[in-house]
């Protein structure tokens, strides 16, 4: 057991040193340790802690390995173990809200968040370390990963069911009641209230964020997902409290995103995704809203951008959109609002503060279908679905897109093909298309780093195709049409 011992000492010191343990509690929370491994007693040699800290995933590795050969515990259950263990050595939410709180009083929004999060990752709730190994880079004007963290969804009802909890506690997967539930591995679960349109919210880290300092705010009432002009003003709160963060909403339908439609909630964080930074094709202006103005955005997909000081302006004309959007039907252009299968319109509202003011930009979503397009009208069509099938929701919307894990080996082999002047293999006949773009961005050059580059323009291209697939208005001038008919007009 002396390596048992030696590895909770170590764990024990992390705490202190980390987690604001304080010497008060640690008597108490050493036994609760003991008490999950099922230890009656504990000898801890005195050279057993470290003069260095050791990462927390190497000093929870010692842990877990030395308990499975002590046969305290099952290989299977050490992930479930490490979460029990690490929600023991975390302080209690109440602890973590109130330094949340003062920080926030005393230093501001930046240096609160900045606090949260890394005690989120202290504690092994956010998992950076694994994050950290997800490739990225910037192409063709966005921004893609490949997520190696999490599995793909390729069958929405799957990514769906995925997401639901069965038994009625918690009801979802994001509600409140999460926070220390072991039956999700959520023991390091923490989070932070907000007041949001005079509602009591909560803002909580994402576990694999897609981004830097990756959260989510969540009703604290399991309330199902929509989009109203109170959306507008939460949004508006939100930046108002985090100034330093962009917040949006996805729109509440099926295959579009917004997997957890059963609860209201919004995505932010601390990074300006590439649709914010997007120009405008126009300006527009209406005698009705003398402080705000519209931006036509130059994006791949239907972007209409509203700035303004004003934030009563921003809540009237975003709400104008709404409702003009969700009875909008132009059958020629593939657009239904609704049938018996439901509706189809909404809009995907996001926001950030700039030098000009709230810039809330509102995104046109259809999740119609076809014969054709089974999967979606404005959904990534069947020719790209070898590189994303997964429904592209808001991050994606914005230049961020999330890949599957599965393509760093495929492209790689696919890569190897074009430097070996071989043809395409039986199994990844699929990616045929790909495989002859890459070699003509190639022009001929198959050395590997041409080919590493050419795929990555490759990515980037079918990625701004994509995004095109989701503009429910292919021509600018459509957009603008949209906007007249609201009384704006291009200056």
């Amino acid at each position: 057991m002396e390596k048992v011992y030696r590895a909770i000492a170590a764990l024990m010191e992390y705490a202190k040193r980390y987690l604001e343990l304080d010497d008060k509690n640690a008597d108490y929370v050493l036994n609760g340790v003991l008490r999950l491994l099922n230890i009656g007693s504990y000898m801890p040699a005195e050279d057993d802690i470290p003069e260095k800290a050791l990462p927390l995933d190497l000093l929870l590795a010692e842990l877990l390995d030395a308990c499975v050969r002590e046969k305290l515990v099952a290989e299977e259950d050490k992930a479930y173990l490490a979460d029990e263990i690490m929600g023991e050595l975390s302080l209690l939410p109440k602890a973590v809200d109130d330094k949340f709180g003062a920080l926030y009083a005393a230093e501001g929004a930046r240096a609160a968040t900045e606090w949260f999060y890394n005690y989120c990752v202290k504690n092994d709730y956010v998992k950076k370390a694994q994050l950290d190994r997800n490739p990225r880079f910037e192409e063709d004007g966005l921004v893609i990963t490949i997520n190696k963290a999490k599995p793909e969804f390729r069958d929405p009802k799957k990514a769906a069911s995925g997401n639901s909890v069965k038994g009625g506690y918690p009801k979802c997967v994001i509600c409140h009641e999460n926070e220390g539930f072991a039956g999700r591995n959520k023991r390091t679960l923490r989070t932070v209230d907000v007041i949001l349109g005079g509602q009591k919210w909560f803002w909580q880290f994402s576990p694999y964020g897609y981004f830097y300092q990756h959260g989510i705010a969540v009703n604290y009432e399991h309330t199902p997902m929509h989009v109203d002009k109170g959306t507008f003003t939460r949004l508006m709160d939100f930046v108002d409290a985090f100034p330093h963060y962009f917040v949006g909403c996805n729109a509440p339908l099926e295959r579009i995103g917004g997997s957890v439609l059963a609860h209201d909630h919004y995505q932010g964080g601390g990074e300006i995704l590439p649709m914010h930074r997007a120009k405008a094709v126009c300006t527009l202006r209406s005698k009705d809203y003398p402080t705000a103005y519209l931006e036509v955005v130059d994006w791949a997909g239907t972007v209409i951008r509203i700035v303004s000081f004003d934030r009563a302006a921003i809540e009237a004309i975003g709400d104008s959109i709404r409702v003009k959007w969700d009875t909008f039907e132009d059958k020629e252009k593939g657009i239904i609002p609704r049938d018996d299968k439901g509706q189809h319109n909404a809009i995907s509202p996001t926001v950030v503060k700039t030098a000009r003011g709230y810039e809330m930009s509102v995104i046109l979503r259809s999740n119609v279908t076809s014969e054709e397009y089974p999967d979606g009208v404005f959904h990534a069509h069947p020719e790209y679905h070898i590189i994303k099938k997964e429904s592209i929701g808001l991050i994606e919307a914005q230049g961020l897109f999330i890949l599957p894990g599965r393509l760093e080996s495929q492209l790689a082999e696919v890569g190897a093909l074009i430097t070996k002047g071989q043809p395409l293999t039986e199994e990844l006949r699929d990616f045929a298309m790909i495989y002859d773009e890459i070699k003509a961005l190639s022009a001929g050059d198959y050395c590997e780093e041409s080919v590493r580059l050419a795929t990555r323009r490759e990515l980037g291209s079918v990625c701004n195709r994509i995004l095109d697939n989701t503009a429910v208005f292919k021509d600018k001038k459509d957009t603008v049409a949209f906007l007249a008919d609201l009384g704006f007009i291009c200056e």
